[in-house]
C-alpha cells in the first residue's frame, strides 16, 4: 500500500504558517495566519488528487485532521 499524500499546516520560527509535504526540505507555501495556510492545504491537495491534511496547534501537538477528496478516508465513521 502507497503512503497517503499528506500536507502539514504549522507554525514557523519567525510566526508565518508554513503547508509542508513531511519529509520535505522546504515548505509548498507560507502564509501569515494559520486559516490560510489551511486554504493552501486544502487547494494544494484538491489539485493533487486528494489526501491528508493535519494542523498543528502552536504547542506542536495535532489539533485536527481532515480527509480531502478524493482522498481515501482511513476513518469508517462520519466527521
Amino acid at each position: 500500500m502507497t503512503e497517503p499524500n499528506k500536507r502539514v499546516v504549522q507554525k514557523r520560527p519567525d510566526g508565518d504558517f508554513e503547508v509542508r509535504q513531511p519529509g520535505a526540505s522546504r515548505a509548498s507555501a507560507v502564509t501569515p495566519t494559520q486559516a490560510e495556510g489551511i486554504k493552501r492545504a486544502r487547494e494544494i491537495l484538491g489539485n493533487d488528487g486528494g489526501g491528508e491534511l493535519q494542523v498543528r496547534g502552536l504547542n506542536g501537538q495535532i489539533r485536527a485532521q481532515d480527509t480531502i477528496k478524493p482522498g481515501n478516508d482511513p476513518k469508517s465513521s462520519k466527521g
